[in-house]
């Protein structure tokens, strides 16, 4: 895991470098600074409007006696999203944005449902239950 996180935390900002060069040639220095900014406000509106309806949504499965698994999951994916829409560069904010976009983020829950079962069913995970 150690590795891992390594890994995307030298190639992630090295290949955000390579591409804001790219972009700074291509379209200007400019036009690139404004993309940045406009992806940031853009991201920072979409993410508070998804995050509100997923607010609502735990809130009402939570006074009608429901578990909100589905919706804090929803939540979940909506906050690493925004994070990644407020980090500068385009990789992030593609990323993001797919985390914001409703039929990604339902792949990215059906992927983290499975992974959480399998780590409590392997017994790596632990649920520990207070009286």
């Amino acid at each position: 895991m150690f590795r891992i996180l390594l890994l995307i935390f030298i190639l992630v900002p090295a290949i955000e470098v390579g591409l804001f060069i790219f972009a700074g040639q291509y379209i200007g220095i400019p036009a690139t600074i404004a993309i940045i900014f406009l992806t940031g406000i853009i991201g920072a509106f979409l993410a508070k409007r998804e995050g509100t309806e997923t607010i609502n949504k735990i809130r009402m499965q939570m006074a009608s006696g429901q578990m909100p698994g589905d919706a804090v999951l929803d939540g979940a994916c909506i906050l690493v999203g925004g994070a990644l829409l407020l980090t500068p560069g385009f990789l992030t904010d593609f990323a993001g944005f797919s985390l914001l976009f409703p039929p990604i983020r339902k792949a990215v829950k059906i992927w983290l449902k499975a992974k959480l079962y399998n780590k409590i069913k392997s017994g790596q995970f632990y649920i520990i239950r207070r009286p």
